[in-house]
């Protein structure tokens, strides 16, 4: 089988660039999900908050899925669900612009074992969650300890409630919306505790989840002891230290039946890494540029994949772009004198979303995400060029577990000379 290009995922960031690659030009598309259908996590975010960015309303998860899904049925996107990619190969065989191809490995029940040749791929593979196995809680190995993604595919999806008496651990936003699922579903949850002085989430899931339910909130305490043989029946909770560790003489002991661990996510990247793609270190992603490309020529990134977002209305947007540029590679129309101009994480910034760019000669604006390392009030976001302030934005807050995108225009990224810098300035570091 040969396509132009090859989308491997069909979550909302797959079926955006897609869309976005067969509405600019480019017709042979296929998509591969390894689910029984296409949306990917958003079938089971029955909540809603979807939309409010992308489309000006508010839309469950399966509504904004929904929406790419049947745009893909009617542009007549070919899609392969069941569908496991096993890996991606360049290949010496070129396409008529000189590129090399890419060859796809997929495997499923209907068609076996296929190879799939393509001008260029697209991954959009999301991302996992954190396991108990990456935190070394001491204790037994009881049933009960479930990641808050797979708690929430069981209730909302299976119809299975996975327990009665819960305690969450991190307050990661699956973490925080399950708090409120399960008590909705008629479970009572104990605590949902947090490492970190702040949550991980966006702050109107704190608001709306746990404060408006009366859930406990509790900041700083982890969980040092599981406790149950067959099953979950209580664990311990401490309060830690700047340093992150127990305090003695803090610990509490709670019962409950079920554990939920909201850890954090991870970009699922095996086939990214495999396929020489170059991967960033705090963002666990590929490194890409303002177009969406990885380090390998011909193959694209975008969605979870790169990074974890918060709103999938930033996941969208990065998709499209991806798509198109996806389009304008297979079609032969390249960037003219490629620079190499890196985007730098300046003070109180954890990381940078392109990380370099390419062209400054581009029309459309050039699109920065980043995240903030700390809670930091009555901010100003600088970006500078060799120490020269290119644009500044004075925000009232940024939090970790919100993502800042701020846009460089045509005029600003003229002033560019070799590397961009991005940082948040306190108010007493604002001099202008």
């Amino acid at each position: 089988m040969e396509y132009d290009i090859v989308v491997i995922g069909g979550g909302p960031a797959g079926m955006a660039a897609a869309i976005s690659a067969k509405k600019n030009g480019t017709d042979s598309i296929l998509i591969l999900e390894r689910d029984t259908r296409i949306g990917g996590i958003l079938l089971q975010c029955i909540h809603n908050g979807f939309g409010l960015h992308y489309f000006g309303e508010e839309l469950t998860g399966p509504e904004y899925a929904a929406r790419f899904s049947d745009q893909v049925e009617e542009l007549g996107i070919e899609y392969k669900t069941d569908t496991m990619v096993l890996e991606v190969n360049n290949i010496s065989e070129k396409d008529g612009q000189g590129n090399s191809l890419h060859l796809v490995t997929a495997i499923n029940t209907k068609d076996g074992l296929m190879h799939i040749k393509a001008k260029a791929i697209i991954l959009a593979m999301g991302c996992r969650e954190r396991t108990r196995g990456a935190l070394v809680i001491p204790g037994t190995r009881p049933a009960g300890i479930f990641t808050a993604g797979s708690a929430q595919r069981f209730v909302n999806i299976d119809g299975y409630l996975p327990g009665k008496k819960v305690v969450i651990l991190g307050s990661g936003d699956i973490g925080l919306i399950m708090a409120r699922r399960l008590t909705l579903e008629g479970a009572e949850v104990k605590l949902v505790c947090e490492l970190m002085p702040f949550s991980a989430g966006l702050k109107r899931n704190i608001v709306q989840c746990v404060e408006n339910f009366n859930i406990p909130l509790k900041f700083s305490h982890t969980i040092t002891e599981i406790h149950g043989k067959d099953r979950v029946q209580g664990v311990t909770v401490a309060a830690v230290d700047s340093k992150r560790k127990p305090i003695p003489g803090t610990e509490e002991y709670i019962e409950c039946d079920t554990l939920l661990l909201s850890v954090g996510l991870i970009p699922e990247n095996e086939i990214s890494t495999a396929c020489g793609v170059a991967i960033d270190s705090s963002t666990s992603g590929p490194i890409v540029n303002e177009r969406m490309q990885t380090s390998v020529e011909g193959i694209f990134a975008c969605g979870n994949t790169v990074h974890v977002h918060d709103l999938v209305d930033f996941v969208t947007a990065e998709s499209l772009r991806a798509g198109e540029n996806a389009a304008k590679y297979v079609q032969g129309k390249k960037i003219q004198n490629p620079e190499h101009i890196t985007l730098r994480p300046g003070n109180r910034v954890r990381y940078t979303v392109p990380q370099y760019i390419e062209s400054k000669e581009s029309q459309d604006p050039v699109s920065i995400m980043f995240r903030a390392t700390d809670v930091y009030r009555d901010v100003t976001i600088v970006i500078s060029s060799n120490n020269e302030r290119i644009r500044s934005i004075k925000k009232k807050i940024v939090r970790p577990g919100e993502m800042q995108v701020v846009e460089l225009k045509a005029d600003q990224l003229a002033k560019v000379k070799d590397n961009i810098t991005v940082a948040i300035e306190l108010p007493e570091e604002d001099v202008e």
